[in-house]
């Protein structure tokens, strides 16, 4: 058979194709041979994703302890409650491994998690889901509850376990430590991430590094018989100890709760220091929350002691007497006139809290006693301007104490004009952080030597226990000498020993405290000028003990609390003050003193002795003598012989003739309780604090039963009339 031309033509075309389409595949093949990379993409890279699976060995995050290696952060296990959906991974009916009956299942894990049956359910019947998680209702399980969940046997329920940052004490100087919280970093791994406080300052030290395993598997995910693990080992983070101590931070957590509980103040702080060291042993503050929940942390994120400002008020006066007494300038007998001071071309004078009153002309250790505005307004006339704003800077105030916590503020010394040089010696205008008065304290604490505050004791390797990094006291100063620490603790004793010291409140029985009570305005941003009302004001108190060799400061400051119409800004404050002083001392068995040294002195019987004669002997006891009468022999005493008095308290002497009334301005109502009573006049008091006016003139003579109506106020009621007094002046509302 003769073949026909077409046919070999046809031949032709389709060997010619076929031949074509080898050529290109033989290419083709040659080209992924050699480049290895197909459509862009590396075929190995896309081999080993398909086939070499791998997973984060998570590092265990840096403990961080107390100064004697209790626990403060830790990571503990938590469980995140998975279910299966997916009836792809049951291989035996009899024995599910998905969930099989989503309503039983709803009901009963509603039991266990925060989060409602019908809710649940929903998320165990998403169509052509393979598992589903519960947010965060299903997340941060315990061991127990795990446990629990999985006694009751509901097929496709598992749990996937993850290292949870864990506080044991619950709200425990929670601004300080902070918190760490677990994210997805943009590699998609996860990772615990410190956000705020220690936690987040030292992220680096605490984090560690976190490792990895790779292996082959088949395409079902499983590992391949014979084939080898690839392990880079997670490297730990290192533990840290702080300064704090344990016990001595829950005496204050129990105290400021006690205190935020009664009297529910706008902000709350306090500091115990070893000025000895400069070792802060506890801090905390109030609003404050709980590092594991989170809950109030919205009201306040800032660390108020370290990244906050305040005008400290009278606790001020502490460094100023400091600066008085090492310069030679205060001289304890000398009087001066207390009540008012005017600065040159300055329209209102400074005035005393007592309205200007003040108290006739007194000693500067009674204006310190008394917390005398005037008394060191004249005391900067003495040291002079330059050489005080020195002391200021040597005190280290404008300056952060460097103390590695995060957003340290360094505050503001507002010393330009006359007027702002006398406001800042007693603690007005002038702004601070808590921690540069602690910083400042521990010079006269602690003769004379500045100790920098720390708050980090040591860091440690948790796998070799050896020490990467330990901090040492150290010396920030020396503003003063160890004799004028000496001698300005001495004096400072006094405003709490004292009759007539505002820090009575402050003493504890068995030991000496040292110190300085403060009643700051606060600024009122709307108007520019500072906020009025009984209650508005930051008080505070900053004392040490024992007094002769502080081996403790505690630093309180409490604003706006809710008082009672009978109580004053000190109460509070020393509702913390001084169980916090008293438990930590006696923790640290600093025994306690068998006879305080308050300056106590027995009474005399003074009656029947010539006037002049009494005087003496009531002066050389160190009290102080009233007449009641215009005779020159003594018939009646108060106190009565036999009984102590404090230095400087007041003994009452009736002579014989008229009857007649001291001026009683300033005095106390349990003096004016004493002069009523030796006089036999029938009592009416008006209001509480300290006399203001009296119905009877002094030295007026009086009868027997005769009414005595006394006036009182106290020295925030008499501060408020001042300023409202002073805004009238000045012509504002």
């Amino acid at each position: 058979m003769k073949k026909r031309p077409s046919m070999n033509i046809g031949a032709a075309i389709l060997f010619g194709i076929f031949g074509l389409l080898f050529f290109v595949l033989m290419v083709r093949f040659i080209t992924i041979q050699v480049t290895g990379e197909a459509d862009g993409k590396v075929l190995a890279s896309q081999a080993a994703e398909k086939y070499i699976k791998s997973r984060i060995l998570e590092a265990h995050r840096g403990t961080i302890y107390d100064q004697k290696g209790e626990v403060i952060a830790e990571d503990t296990s938590a469980y995140t409650l998975v279910a299966i959906l997916s009836p792809t991974v049951t291989s035996d009916p009899d024995n599910p491994k998905h969930v099989t009956d989503p309503k039983k299942t709803a009901s009963v894990l509603s039991d266990y998690i925060e989060m409602d049956e019908s809710e649940i359910y929903e998320k165990l019947t998403t169509e052509g889901a393979y598992q589903v998680e519960f947010g965060a209702a299903g997340r941060a399980l315990t061991h127990q509850m795990m446990l629990d969940i999985k006694d009751e046997e509901l097929p496709g329920v598992t749990f996937r376990k993850e290292a949870k940052r864990f506080y044991p004490n619950g709200t425990f100087a929670s601004h300080l430590i902070g918190f760490a919280q677990k994210s997805t970093n943009e590699d998609g791994k996860p990772v615990t991430t410190g956000k705020m406080g220690i936690e987040k300052s030292f992220n680096d030290i605490l984090g560690g590094e976190n490792g990895s395993v790779e292996y082959k598997s088949d395409v079902w995910g499983y590992l391949l018989p014979n084939s080898e693990e690839h392990v880079t080992p997670p490297k730990d983070g290192n533990d840290i100890y702080l300064t704090i101590d344990k016990k001595i931070q829950t005496f204050l957590e129990e105290a400021m709760n006690q205190v935020q509980k009664q009297y529910k103040p706008k902000n709350m702080f306090a500091i115990v220091s070893d000025p000895k060291t400069g070792k802060i042993l506890a801090m905390s503050q109030r609003p404050t929350f709980h590092p594991d929940t989170r809950v109030g942390l919205t009201d306040n994120w800032t660390n108020t002691i370290v990244e906050e400002t305040i005008e400290p008020g009278s606790t001020m006066k502490s460094f100023s007497l400091a600066a008085a007494v090492n310069e030679g300038k205060f001289n304890p007998n000398e009087a001066y006139q207390s009540g008012t001071y005017k600065v040159d071309n300055v329209p209102n004078p400074i005035r005393d809290h007592n309205g200007g009153e003040g108290w006739g002309s007194i000693s500067f250790l009674e204006g310190v006693q008394r917390s005398s505005n005037v008394a060191f307004a004249y005391l900067l006339d003495k040291i002079g301007f330059k050489e005080f704003e020195g002391y200021l800077h040597d005190f280290g105030f404008g300056e952060p104490t460097n103390v590695g916590l995060p957003h340290e503020a360094s505050g503001s010394i507002l010393y330009h004009y006359p007027i702002e040089k006398y406001t800042t010696i007693f603690g007005q205008g002038t702004t601070v952080t808590p921690l540069q008065m602690i910083q400042a304290e521990s010079a006269i604490a602690n003769d004379g030597k500045m100790m920098k505050p720390y708050i980090i004791s040591k860091v440690v390797d948790p796998n070799t226990k050896e020490t990467v990094k330990e901090t040492k006291p150290q010396v920030a100063g020396n503003p003063i000498t160890k004799e004028s620490a000496e001698k300005t603790r001495e004096y400072l004793a006094t405003t709490v020993t004292s009759e007539n010291g505002t820090g009575k409140r402050f003493a504890i029985e068995g030991y000496s405290v040292a110190g300085k009570s403060g009643t700051a305005q606060i600024p009122d941003p709307e108007t520019g000028g500072y906020q009025y009302g009984k209650e508005n004001y930051l008080f505070s108190f900053m004392g040490m003990a024992p007094a002769d060799d502080p081996q403790l400061i505690v630093y309180v400051g409490i604003q706006q609390p809710e008082l009672e119409a009978t109580e004053i800004g000190s109460d509070p404050v020393s509702q913390v003050f001084k169980p916090v002083m008293q438990n930590s001392l006696k923790y640290l068995n600093i025994k306690p003193q068998e006879k305080v040294n308050l300056k106590q002195e027995q009474i005399p019987d003074l009656s029947g002795l010539n006037l002049e004669k009494a005087k003496a002997e009531i002066k050389e006891a160190g009290g102080e003598p009233v007449i009641v009468g215009n005779g020159s022999e003594v018939i009646k005493q108060l106190p009565q012989a036999g009984n102590e008095i404090l230095e400087g308290g007041k003994i009452i002497l009736r002579t014989d003739g008229e009857v007649t009334i001291p001026n009683m301005k300033g005095w106390s109502i349990r003096d004016v309780f004493k002069v009523a009573n030796i006089s036999g006049l029938r009592i009416n008091m008006v209001g509480k604090g300290f006399a203001i006016s009296q119905n009877i003139q002094p030295d007026t003579p009086v009868k027997e039963d005769e009414p005595l109506v006394v006036n009182f106020e106290t020295p925030e009621e008499q501060l408020q009339k001042q300023e409202q007094e002073d805004d009238t002046e000045e012509g504002r509302p």
